[in-house]
């Protein structure tokens, strides 16, 4: 999903931003990070998006465990944000969002304020790349990729070609299947922070072909 505004470096992104907390949940430059909304608090957190910027930065809880109402995890420092690209109402009061990842974040600090969501500082300046992403991976990972992520996709039981595995540009099938992979919070972290298109892509093969192995030795779909 296109967004029609264009981010081309840290400057053009707010330095203070809502922070939504999500324990499995990773966003990646140029991904689709769909999301079901009912919490009060987020829902006054993307209303107050849609009056703005509409930038939400997404980022997991230190431990892997979200917190309940009221009270506040400690976070991980590196988080990315989204633009809010797609917001419905279901009409029962929830939101259904779809976030289109723009470029990675650490926190600097956390705004006090009294709004009942987080807000953060944060510094884009130390993932400059994303917004100036590589186009491509070696051709011997990428093959190497596809088998894994149709294979990932078959075992997920998503409905998914292999020739739309193959024809995915490089960013976006490894982004795609870091982010819906069988992969624990801190795996996903390590998918987040990877320095670059190729090491990431590196790390999502190895960690698609454990989950597989997991699969495959358990005799059950991946959930």
């Amino acid at each position: 999903m296109a967004m029609n505004k264009t981010y081309l470096g840290p400057s053009d992104l707010p330095e203070s931003i809502p922070i939504f907390p999500l324990s499995g949940a990773i966003l990646l430059p140029g991904g689709q990070l769909p999301l079901n909304i009912f919490e009060p608090r987020y829902l006054a957190m993307f209303d107050e998006a849609m009056r703005g910027e509409r930038i939400i930065g997404m980022v997991q809880p230190l431990s892997g465990v979200d917190a309940p109402p009221g009270e506040k995890a400690e976070l991980r420092p590196v988080g990315a944000a989204g633009r809010i690209t797609q917001l419905s109402e279901t009409g029962d009061g929830r939101y259904f969002v779809v976030l289109s990842g723009i470029a990675r974040f650490r926190i600097l600090s956390e705004v006090e304020s009294a709004e009942p969501y987080r807000r953060a500082n944060v510094d884009f300046s130390v993932f400059e790349e994303d917004f100036a992403p590589e186009e491509t991976v070696p051709a011997k990972q990428r093959t190497d990729l596809n088998a894994v992520a149709f294979d990932l996709a078959q075992a997920l039981q998503l409905e998914i070609a292999r020739k739309d595995v193959e024809s995915m540009p490089d960013a976006d099938m490894i982004a795609i299947f870091a982010m819906i992979g069988p992969f624990d919070h801190a795996e996903k972290q390590a998918l987040l922070e990877a320095p670059d298109l190729a090491t990431r892509a590196e790390l999502l093969l190895a960690l698609g072909e454990i989950a597989l192995s997991r699969a495959t030795k358990a005799a059950r779909p991946l959930q």
